[in-house]
C-alpha cells in the first residue's frame, strides 16, 4: 500500500483553513498534518466544543481529507525552554503568554499540550508533532564549561515535565512526536538517545523525522533511521541546502533565512543535499506505515508552485524495496 502523503499546515496559517483545505484536495494530498496555528485548529475548542468539532470534520469531509497529525510545535517549545523571554511571546498566544512569569507560561503550555492530545483523539489523529524546548540549549557552545551536572539536570528536567503530559497520552490512545531540531531536548544522534533514555524509553514518545535538521549538522539520516527504527512516529518531507565555502557555517551566523551568506538554508524537496532515495528506501525497510508529511519552507521559491511540486516529487520517488534490498544497502549501519 503506498504511503499517505500530508500537507503540514505550519507555514499556512495566514491562510484560512477552508482555503488550505481547497487547495490541498486540487492538487491531489490524501490529508493534512493539521497546526494549532492561525484559525486551522484551535485545540481547546476540538477538545471541548462538539459544535466547533463538527464544523472542522465537516469542512475536512468537503474536500476529501482527513487529519492524520496533529502538530502543537510553538507551544511545545516553551514547556521546558530556559529562559523564556521576548521571542516565546510572539510565537504562543496570549492565554499561554499570560503575564510572562517563565514558570507559568511552561504550565500554561504543558496544559496545552494534554489538552493537545484529546483534541487530536476527537479529530482521529493517532500522532502530535512538536517540539519540547530545552533548559540546557543554552549551554550548546559548550563555553563556558557547562558541567555534566548541568547537563544531566536539563534531561531531569525534561523528564519532569513531559512524563506527566505523556500521561495523558498514553490514556487518549495518542503518540508525541519530537521533531529533533536545534533548540530542542534532542537535536542530534546522541541528544536523541539520551532524551528516549530519560523518559524511560516510553513508547508513546517518539520522533517526527525531518532529515533537513540532519542535512546541514552532517549526520547520517538513514543511518539515524535505522538506529531508532520503532520511535519513527511520523515523517516530514523537507530538504535543505548546505553552501560551506570557508566564510559561511553550520550555525548560520545570526543571518536571516535566505540571506546568502548564511551556510544553509531550507529548500523543496528534492531540490537540496538530502539523499532522498536512501531516505525513502530505509523508510520502506524498517516498516515505516505513516504518512510523508510535505512541510514548506522554501523562502526562493512560491509555495503555490512549491508546495504541488513537492507533492509530486514524493509520488515519484516514494516506494518500498525489497528486504534484501534493504539488508544489503545498510548492513553497515
Amino acid at each position: 500500500m503506498p504511503h499517505l502523503v500530508t500537507l503540514f499546515t505550519g507555514q499556512w496559517a495566514d491562510m484560512p483553513f477552508e482555503e488550505v483545505c481547497r487547495r490541498a484536495s486540487e492538487w491531489g494530498f490524501d490529508g493534512l498534518e493539521l497546526a494549532a496555528s492561525g484559525d486551522h485548529l484551535d485545540v481547546w475548542a476540538a477538545a471541548e466544543d462538539d459544535d466547533y468539532l463538527a464544523a472542522k470534520k465537516a469542512t475536512l469531509e468537503k474536500y476529501g481529507l482527513q487529519v492524520y497529525a496533529v502538530s502543537n510545535h510553538l507551544t511545545g517549545q516553551c514547556v521546558c525552554d530556559d529562559p523564556i523571554d521576548e521571542r516565546h511571546r510572539g510565537i504562543v498566544s496570549a492565554r499561554i503568554w499570560g503575564d510572562g512569569d517563565p514558570e507559568g507560561v511552561r504550565a500554561r503550555a504543558a496544559e496545552e499540550l494534554m489538552v493537545t492530545a484529546v483534541a487530536a483523539r476527537r479529530l482521529g489523529a493517532q500522532v502530535v508533532t512538536g517540539f519540547t524546548g530545552s533548559k540546557i540549549w543554552k549551554y550548546v557552545a559548550m563555553f563556558p564549561p557547562a558541567s555534566e551536572e548541568m547537563i544531566a539536570d536539563g534531561y531531569a528536567d525534561f523528564a519532569d515535565r513531559f512524563n506527566p503530559i505523556m500521561d495523558v497520552y498514553e490514556e487518549n490512545g495518542v503518540r508525541f512526536a519530537l521533531e529533533v531540531h536545534p533548540s530542542e531536548i534532542a537535536y542530534d544522534y546522541w541528544t536523541t538517545k539520551l532524551t528516549l533514555d530519560a523518559i524511560g524509553n516510553r513508547e508513546v514518545f517518539g520522533l517526527n523525522f525531518d532529515p533537513s535538521h540532519m542535512n546541514w549538522q552532517q549526520l547520517d539520516a538513514p543511518g539515524f533511521l535505522v538506529d531508532f527504527a520503532d520511535r519513527i512516529h511520523h515523517v516530514h518531507c523537507k530538504d535543505s541546502k548546505r553552501r560551506f565555502n570557508g566564510r559561511n557555517a553550520p550555525l548560520g551566523s545570526h543571518l536571516a533565512w535566505g540571506d546568502p551568506r548564511r551556510g544553509w538554508d531550507f529548500v523543496s524537496a528534492g531540490r537540496g543535499d538530502v539523499d532522498w532515495e536512501a531516505i525513502f528506501r530505509t523508510l520502506g525497510g524498517i516498516g515505516y506505515s505513516g504518512p510523508i508529511s510535505v512541510e514548506w519552507e522554501d523562502a526562493s521559491m512560491d509555495r503555490l508552485v512549491g508546495a504541488p511540486q513537492a507533492l509530486q516529487f514524493v509520488r515519484d520517488n516514494l516506494f518500498t524495496p525489497p528486504a534484501a534490498a534493504f539488508d544489503a544497502a545498510f548492513s553497515n549501519h
